[in-house]
């Protein structure tokens, strides 16, 4: 699929790592560095504008390393770019971690995902049908 893609960044373009990766990262293309104290969160610009065909979302979500390692991460994740949005890309992150953290430009904040949807249409009724589960929540499905 060919997605139409601005780039404002002196960035190179997001891209797979890997033949079966599902991401690309994206990268912050700031002025001057931000640094997040612990529980601050800020919009980090990319420099990036996309035209998604109809169907289609990219989900911004977090990197594993910077998650597991700094404790950063995407804190509206995963954040929808829907296919009619034409405005920068911004990642809104979060520091988690008791230390702060520094973002520097260039530096990979996030990875973006290209999913399908589909849009529905609702039908009201007054019963469900029944499932072995039924109407157990969070945790109901087992205890391991």
């Amino acid at each position: 699929m060919q997605v139409k893609i601005i780039n404002k960044s002196a960035h190179k373009l997001p891209h797979y790592e890997t033949e079966a990766s599902a991401g690309m990262d994206l990268r912050a293309n700031i002025s001057e560095a931000v640094t997040l104290k612990p529980l601050e969160r800020a919009i980090v610009k990319t420099g990036l504008f996309i035209e998604l065909p109809v169907g289609y979302e990219a989900q911004v979500r977090p990197r594993s390393g910077l998650a597991a390692k700094k404790g950063i991460t995407v804190l509206n994740a995963p954040g929808t770019i829907d296919a009619d949005y034409r405005g920068e890309i911004g990642v809104i992150l979060v520091n988690l971690s008791n230390e702060e953290f520094t973002i520097e430009n260039g530096e990979r904040v996030a990875q973006m995902v290209i999913a399908k949807h589909e849009h529905i249409s609702w039908e009201e009724v007054e019963t469900l049908e029944e499932t072995t589960r039924g109407a157990g929540g969070f945790g109901s499905t087992g205890s391991n």
